[in-house]
This record gives C-alpha cells, structure tokens and sequence, in this order.
C-alpha cells in the first residue's frame, strides 16, 4: 500500500495550507530504522484525515547537534534558513516525532524570529485518541505484554512531557512497568548532545548499557520509546546482551499503529 504524503509546495501551489506540519527530521527521513516511525506517524495521520503536510527536500536539519556539540555558528545558519522557509509557508503548528527537533524548535527558535506551536507526537496521538478521532481495535496485541518507557532526555526532564506516552501505553491493555530511574530521574540513553556521532570516551561501560540493564530488570517484553535517537541506543544495548528475541524496541507510533489495525 502506498503512502500519500502531500508537501508544503504542492499545498500552497493548489492554494491550501495544512493545519499541522510534520516535521520528519533526519533520522526519520534517512535512518532504515526510524523510517518505520515515520511511516506509523503518517498512518495514523492519513487515518484520522489530520490535514498535514511536510517539507520533503526543503526540510534541513534543526541544527540541534550542531548546537549541542558547541557550534553555535552552524546553528544559527541551520536555524535562520529553516525559520525563513517556515515563515514563508506561514507555518503555526508543527508535530515532531524527535524530541531533539521538538525541543531546538520550540525552545531554541522563538529567539531567532521562529515562533510555532510545536508539539510531540505522543501529544498529537493523545489528543486523537482523546478526541474520539483514532480508536484502538480490540484485537489484543498486547494484551498480557509489559512494556516500559524510556523518557527521551528532550521530551521529559527538558520539557515536562511524562504523561502523554504513559497515558498511550495504558490505552494499550498491556501493563506499564517503570524502570528504576524514571520520569524525572531518568538516565539518558547515551545518544543526547551530539554523543550519537562520536565515539565513546574512556570508561567502564557504556551508557546505553547501562541504561538497558534499567529496562531489561522490569522483565518488560517491550521498551517503548519516544526517539529515533533513544530506539537505536536501546536496541543496541538489547542486542549487547543478546536478548533481541526476548525483548522488541518500538516507538510510541507503532504500538498505536499496530494496535489500530492500521
């Protein structure tokens, strides 16, 4: 089955504009991987009729890990020509399923000239749900499953977004069990301030190691997560202890995805 995914330029050329722009990101544009959140995102999207639109070969890079490896340089360059394109396709609302574009977006940007409404896509699928827009089938995919989330660093401790994903997983009929560090207290899965493209410095153990050992302790059969950033280091440390078979990495969209027979 074919996606249909409308850009920005055909909208405005036919004389529309969308309610929402759905801001891909480069990890969900060219990561094998995180293309699959991409298309679950899209899914639900196209399911409950939202009117959105993305970028495609306009979209750059947010300049997050520019800014986060200390180039404020880059940044500003990134960020200057991005809010130029939005502002000229008189963007309000934008839906990230990154939380490092969410955060540099909506906190990084308003200094610079770019103000949005920027939303999560744990937020977005929330209120569809709330809203009576996307319902659960009872086909109990889940049903008997214990799944853990692991709260992105730029979504919880960074911008207080702790319910919505826990709210979706209990939706679920799965049970919700809590890693020892949670919520506020989270550990980061390694990936954060541009550490996803270096390597590693000197130590004991690596941080999403470290991290999945959190996980692997709730006997959770799934970690939910809310980052394309966050679901490679978590597979990657699942795949260090050899457990792929025992324990699966999704995102927040696909759970919603494949509970909604979608």
């Amino acid at each position: 089955m074919s996606i249909q995914v409308r850009t920005m330029a055909d909208m405005m050329a036919s004389g529309e504009s969308p309610d929402i722009l759905f801001w891909v990101g480069c990890a969900g544009s060219f990561d094998d991987r995180a293309k699959k959140i991409t298309k679950a995102l899209v899914k639900i999207l196209n399911h409950c009729k939202v009117n959105f639109a993305v970028l495609g070969t306009e979209e750059s890079c947010t300049g997050d890990p520019a800014k986060r490896a200390g180039n404020e340089f880059t940044f500003q360059m990134q960020a200057l020509m991005n809010i130029e394109l939005l502002n000229g396709y008189e963007v309000k609302k934008i839906v990230t399923a990154c939380p490092h574009c969410f955060n540099t977006l909506k906190n990084e940007y308003p200094e610079l000239g770019g103000n949005y409404e920027v939303i999560h896509h744990t937020q977005l699928i929330q209120d569809l749900i709330n809203t009576g827009k996307l319902a659960l089938a009872d086909n109990g995919t889940f049903k008997g499953k214990k799944i853990t989330f692991h709260d992105p660093c730029y979504l919880g401790r960074a911008n207080d977004v702790y319910e919505a994903p826990r709210d979706l997983i209990e939706k679920l009929d799965a049970a919700l069990v809590e890693m020892k560090r949670c919520k506020t207290n989270g550990l980061c899965c390694g990936a954060g301030g541009a550490q996803m493209f270096k390597e590693a410095e000197k130590g004991n153990k690596e941080i999403n190691v470290e991290r999945t050992e959190d996980a692997i302790e709730t006997s959770a059969n799934i970690i939910a997560t809310g980052c394309p950033f966050c679901n490679t280091m978590m597979t990657d440390g699942v795949k260090h202890f050899e457990k792929e078979e025992d324990v699966k990495v999704m995102d927040i969209a696909e759970l919603i995805a494949n509970a909604a027979d979608l």
